[in-house]
């Protein structure tokens, strides 16, 4: 392959960050994969702006505390000016975790927490994650083409079923997100009422010091009561319950007519904690076909397995199309085993939810 080609297919990056120590550690992990290349380095948010004007990167990668103009000032500029992936490296403090959910409202692709241990950068915990990201933020830069979703229609017997899951009201929602998920949630969350007949849980990928963080902003932006979830709390109609970092969030119907939030940690060589498999496997077990999974932007393939069970036990599932997707990943998962009820976009999944619960407003 001639050099002029391998420099035209690699992912060009520029590193942002007012520390000469992480601008050289993020560097060295992103110039270690063959298809990227680190094209620039900048320490200020306005010598970022110069260097992306100059040299064109395909993905920037943006601290969020820097001196002078922020990580989240320069992002709206890059957004307002010369829009492409940025991915936000902060540190998983309660306001770092506020100013990284900023910054994916304000456009940013994804998020990078840095986890520092004695003033050093701990790079084999962040490495595979930033290289995965910067990967993704690639491939969704060059994703251009559109293509129907469901690639693998529904068998003759579940299709039968299909038609039939919107006539019983369910009485739980479980929604499974990953990159991109912060921003869809905050957009469809608001849409559901205060009056909302069943709880809604959600697994949402995310580091440990963040999870409390989206739950309280939620809450201030829903109608809907929204919190992290806590083991043995009583699921109750009405409420949002986001699955903590770093906990298996499962469901128990102890009694007929109650169900409680059970939290643990297995099965603990999940790729993913929580997992979106782990909660919909369970939920597709206690309520049958009584439970509406939805699937929404992610990498990877976390919830497959999940929406399945919803679907084999008979319960209405809902995918994201690619065309709302920030990562068409794991709805594409799921479409291609052919266990999606309803493809929709992401503003028609609130409305499509309260049609399946036959909700109607009180007056």
């Amino acid at each position: 392959m001639s050099q002029e080609l391998t420099t035209r297919l690699s992912t060009r990056v520029l590193v942002v960050d007012d520390s000469a120590f992480m601008r050289t550690a993020l560097s060295r992990m992103i110039a270690a994969e063959p298809d990227f290349e680190v094209i620039g380095t900048a320490s200020s948010g306005s010598e970022a702006l110069k260097k992306i004007d100059a040299l064109n990167p395909d993905i920037v990668t943006l601290d969020i505390e820097m001196p002078g103009l922020n990580g989240l000032e320069t992002l709206r500029h890059i957004m307002s000016q010369s829009p492409r992936p940025v991915i936000m490296v902060s540190a998983a403090t309660e306001k770092d975790a506020e100013d990284t959910f900023d910054a994916l409202a304000a456009g940013a692709f994804d998020y990078l927490p840095k986890q520092l241990s004695r003033a050093s950068l701990d790079i084999f915990h962040i490495r595979e994650d930033l290289v995965a990201k910067i990967r993704a933020a690639a491939a969704s830069r060059r994703s251009t083409v559109r293509v129907d979703p469901v690639r693998k229609p529904p068998q003759p017997s579940h299709a039968r079923r299909n038609a039939s899951r919107l006539e019983t009201p369910p009485a739980v929602i479980v929604l499974g997100s990953s990159t991109g998920g912060p921003k869809a949630l905050e957009e469809i969350l608001p849409r559901f009422p205060r009056d909302l007949p069943v709880p809604i849980l959600i697994v949402q990928h995310m580091p440990l010091g963040f999870t409390a963080a989206f739950a309280q902003r939620l809450n201030h932006l829903c109608a809907v009561a929204v919190h992290e979830a806590v083991h043995n709390e009583p699921i109750e109609p009405g409420v949002v319950y986001i699955a903590p970092a770093g906990r298996q969030m499962k469901v128990d119907r102890r009694y007929a007519s109650r169900s409680i939030i059970c939290l643990d940690d297995h099965p603990a060589d999940c790729l993913h904690m929580p997992s979106v498999d782990v909660t919909m496997k369970s939920v597709a077990e206690k309520y049958r076909t009584l439970a509406v999974g939805v699937i929404l932007t992610g990498m990877g393939s976390d919830g497959a397995e999940g929406v399945r069970a919803i679907y084999q036990a008979g319960g209405l599932t809902i995918g994201q199309d690619e065309a709302t997707c920030i990562v068409y990943g794991m709805p594409k998962a799921c479409a291609e085993l052919g266990v999606l009820s309803r493809v929709v976009p992401l503003p028609e999944i609130p409305a499509l939810i309260l049609q399946a619960l036959h909700y109607r407003k009180r007056a």
